[in-house]
C-alpha cells in the first residue's frame, strides 16, 4: 500500500478563476488515481489535524514570524495579494497549515514503512523564502518537511530533488547553509524565477543546480541523472529523499517550455528509487490538468512496481 495524504480541505485555498494554480489541480490526480488499476493499493490518509507544538512550531523554525503574520492577517481580513502571482483567500492561511501538516505526515509514513508516499497538498511551497511567499507559494512545504525530518534520531542528512520546472528559489535559500540537507533542482533556465546558477552551490557545496534549456527532453535529464544528479545525492549518502514534484516540465504544461512527457516520470522516479526507498513525494506545480494527473500516475505507478 502506498500513502496519499488528501484532504479536500486544500481545495479552499481559492486562487482566482483564471490562476494556474487552481483546486481543479488536485481534484483531477485525485479522480485520475482513483480510477487507475492500481487504485486498490493506494491509501489514503487525512492530514493529521495543525496542532502548535507540530506544525505550527515547524513553520516557525523555517519562516519569521513577519511571514507568517502576512498570510494570517490577509486571510483574516478577507484575503488579498502577498505579490501578483500569490493570492491568499479567506482560509488560505488555515490551508497553508494543514498542506504542511501533510508534507510532515509524508514524512512520518515513510520512516514507518522505509517505503513512498505521495502528499497530495496545496498550495505549493518551493517558491516561498523564509520572509515571503511567492509564485504561487505561501509556506516552503518541502524545506520544512526536511527541517522536521531532522529531529528524528535515526535521520542524520535529508537530499530535497526538485523536479518542477521552475526552480526552488524558496527551498535554496532555507537550506543552503544546513549540511545536513542536499538540495538538487533541475529547472528551465533563463526562466522564473531568475535564480538556479550552477554557481550557486550552498554554504558546504551542499547544493546542486542543474539549468535545463527550453525544449529540452528526458534524454538530458537521463544524462544529468546518470553523470551528476545520482552521484551528488550518492556521495552525501541521505537517510532521507524528498521530492519536490512538480510537473510543469511537461510539454503540454502551459507555463513551460520543455518537453517532458509524463510517461517520463516513470524514469525519473526510478532514478529516485534506485537511491532509496525512503521517498516523501509532494506536489508542487503542474498546470495542464490531463499532463499533471498522468505524470502522478506514473511516478505512483512506478512506486508500486518496486514495493
Amino acid at each position: 500500500m502506498l500513502p496519499v495524504i488528501y484532504s479536500d480541505e486544500f481545495l479552499n485555498h481559492k486562487t482566482g478563476r483564471y490562476h494556474p494554480e487552481a483546486p481543479e489541480r488536485l481534484s483531477a490526480i485525485a479522480k485520475a488515481l482513483k480510477a487507475s488499476a492500481f487504485s486498490p493499493q493506494l491509501e489514503w490518509r487525512s492530514p493529521t489535524p495543525v496542532d502548535e507544538d507540530r506544525v505550527i512550531a515547524s513553520i516557525y523554525k523555517v519562516h519569521t514570524a513577519a511571514h507568517i503574520n502576512t498570510v494570517e492577517h490577509l486571510a483574516k481580513r478577507g484575503g488579498g495579494y502577498i505579490d501578483p502571482d500569490t493570492p491568499v483567500s479567506p482560509a488560505s492561511y488555515d490551508v497553508g497549515l494543514l498542506a504542511v501538516s501533510a508534507w510532515l505526515d509524508g514524512v512520518d509514513a515513510v520512516l514507518e514503512t522505509n517505503k513512498p508516499a505521495f502528499v497530495l497538498a496545496r498550495p505549493p511551497g518551493h517558491h516561498a523564502e523564509s520572509d515571503r511567499g511567492m509564485g504561487f507559494c505561501l509556506f516552503s512545504n518541502a524545506a520544512i518537511a526536511a527541517t522536521y525530518a531532522l529531529k528524528r534520531p535515526e535521520i542524520n542528512r535529508v537530499a530535497i530533488l526538485d523536479w518542477d520546472v521552475h526552480h526552488g528559489n524558496g527551498t535554496q535559500e532555507v537550506v543552503e547553509n544546513n549540511p545536513q540537507i542536499a538540495y538538487c533542482s533541475l529547472h528551465q533556465f533563463p526562466f522564473y524565477p531568475g535564480t538556479g546558477s550552477a554557481s550557486e552551490q550552498g554554504g558546504y557545496k551542499n547544493v546542486l543546480n542543474l539549468p535545463i534549456l527550453a525544449g529540452s527532453t528526458i534524454e538530458v535529464y537521463q544524462q544529468l541523472f546518470e553523470k551528476t544528479v545520482i552521484p551528488f545525492f550518492a556521495n552525501f549518502q541521505p537517510d532521507l529523499l524528498i521530492v519536490s514534484a512538480g510537473y510543469d516540465a511537461n510539454a503540454a504544461d502551459p507555463l513551460a517550455g520543455v518537453n517532458l512527457k509524463p510517461q517520463d516520470y516513470k524514469i525519473l522516479t526510478q532514478y529516485c528509487l534506485n537511491l532509496t526507498t525512503k521517498i516523501v513525494f509532494g506536489l508542487e506545480g503542474g498546470y495542464d490538468l490531463d499532463a499533471l494527473s498522468r505524470s502522478v500516475v506514473a511516478t505512483i505507478e512506478q512506486c508500486l512496481k518496486q514495493a
